[in-house]
């Protein structure tokens, strides 16, 4: 049973403008990490109650209780917040597969070192999302509002880089990149623009660089 006061705790937590705070859910058992959801105080609340992992879907706008269809359910062991309490560790004994594709986490095969990430690959995995609608995932949320809220986010994220590095928050403006790195790569999925188009494009203008320079020199 879970030592929780559930009322005290989620009270603690911080929910972002949405009202939603990310899951972490890791196994029990071997502590690999299973998926990522997001959970609001209602199914923050059944979770608790029920012992069962309870989540938001973003993409449907509703509750969705992990299992109650597949029969995969997840029972809680325990729920740890982060130290900024904007985040959620939830660890789990698991019935079944995590994924909704049969695998044993939602993870499973995507294991980069930092030396092998690569743009390329991260494209290929928003892609993938975008063909295969999965549940819980933001990238397919952001898919399937369409291009407006992708173009939307891409403006939000822009800001929140000038607004960082007008602060010269060397970390935050990484940050703040990053988020909008993913957006843009996003929007190219989303036009089935690839990096060897945007590479190509930046090589042709390094070359009119290169000739105008030399022009200027003669």
């Amino acid at each position: 049973m879970l030592n929780i006061d559930k009322d005290e705790f989620i009270q603690s937590l911080k929910f972002n403008q949405h009202g939603l705070i990310p899951a972490i859910v890791v196994d029990a058992e071997n502590k690999e990490v299973l998926t990522l959801a997001y959970m609001n105080k209602e199914s923050l609340a059944i979770s608790i109650e029920k012992e069962l992992t309870c989540f938001w879907s973003r993409s449907r706008n509703e509750l969705w209780l992990k299992g109650e269809t597949s029969g995969n359910y997840q029972h809680i062991v325990g729920i740890t917040p982060d130290c900024d309490r904007d985040a959620l560790v939830v660890t789990v004994k698991k019935d079944g597969p995590a994924c909704h594709l049969g695998n044993n986490s939602c993870f499973e095969g995507v294991v980069y070192a930092e030396d092998d990430f690569s743009l390329d690959e991260l494209l290929q995995l928003i892609k993938g999302r975008k063909e295969e609608k999965k549940e819980g995932s933001y990238t397919t949320y952001l898919f399937e509002k369409g291009i407006d809220k992708i173009l939307k986010k891409i403006g939000e994220e822009s800001t929140e880089v000038i607004i960082a590095a007008k602060a010269d928050d060397k970390k935050e403006t990484i940050y703040e990149i990053a988020d909008l790195t993913y957006h843009v790569l996003v929007l190219m999925a989303e036009m089935g623009i690839s990096l060897e188009e945007i590479k190509a494009e930046l090589a042709s203008r390094h070359v009119i660089d290169k000739k105008v320079k030399q022009e200027k020199m003669t």
